[in-house]
């Protein structure tokens, strides 16, 4: 990959995370005196800034990378490049029992963070994002993530519906998260391959690709409540379904 393919990160966990990611090129490192004494206290095994190019900043310097997202850079900031793609075709040739989460249209950066998080932590075995909605260079995903993007397999598609289509061919029951729908997820049996399919932030999924979902299904919550964040929503499905399988 070419250098023009870099960008910016910035936040403790997103920086150590990536240096200690091996498949992840580090070009430059900025820190202030403080975060470079704590990599090396939390990291006492490893030196994570060898052969790395780091550049001492103070607090304010640093500010300046993260102005537009209005993100604290906690005295870590870093330029990386993006890790190589994977495909998906290949990726679910070589597993079993996967579960995998699709993303229709979900556009915050915030938000796919924190599902990002909630991913790596209950053990889902990679994320279906459409290439044009994807933040990819997002400090705010990166921050909101905590690091987990060195961890989750993020597959991006040019047409999630084709994906869907391709995978249902291939063995794969899918899901779609509806706050109408009238079946509890939690009744479900989760295992074989199964896809996680979740809607907008504001419009749930949309009705084309209702025609790629074998079954609808829903949290239960409160009546009087009308509905959960999407991030909140995932990582109750992705913990009850890590804990049956």
């Amino acid at each position: 990959m070419s250098e023009k393919s870099s960008f910016f990160i910035a936040g403790r966990h997103a920086v150590v995370e990536a240096l200690r990611n091996p498949k992840r090129r580090v070009i430059k490192i900025f820190l202030t005196e403080d975060s470079k004494k704590n990599i090396h206290k939390q990291n006492p095994d490893r030196n994570l800034l060898k052969d790395m190019k780091v550049f001492f900043k103070t607090k304010k310097e640093l500010d300046k990378y993260c102005k537009s997202e209005d993100i604290l850079h906690q005295g870590y900031v870093a330029e990386i490049e993006h890790l190589e793609n994977f495909e998906l075709k290949e990726f679910i040739k070589q597993k079993n029992n996967l579960t995998l989460v699709c993303l229709d249209e979900v556009t915050d950066p915030r938000n796919i963070g924190s599902i990002i998080r909630s991913a790596a932590s209950f053990n889902i075995d990679g994320l279906i994002v459409k290439e044009r909605h994807f933040p990819s260079e997002s400090k705010l995903m990166y921050k909101a993530a905590s690091g987990c993007v060195e961890y989750v397999n993020i597959f991006k598609v040019s047409n999630i519906n084709t994906t869907l289509k391709y995978l249902r061919d291939k063995n794969f029951w899918v899901y779609g998260f509806a706050a109408n729908s009238d079946k509890d997820f939690t009744k479900i049996e989760w295992n074989g391959n199964n896809i996680l399919v979740f809607g907008s932030e504001g419009y749930g999924l949309k009705k084309h690709t209702e025609k790629y979902i074998d079954f609808s299904v829903k949290i239960n919550i409160n009546k009087n409540i009308e509905s959960l964040n999407i991030s909140n929503s995932a990582s109750i499905v992705f913990h009850h379904i890590n804990q049956q399988k």
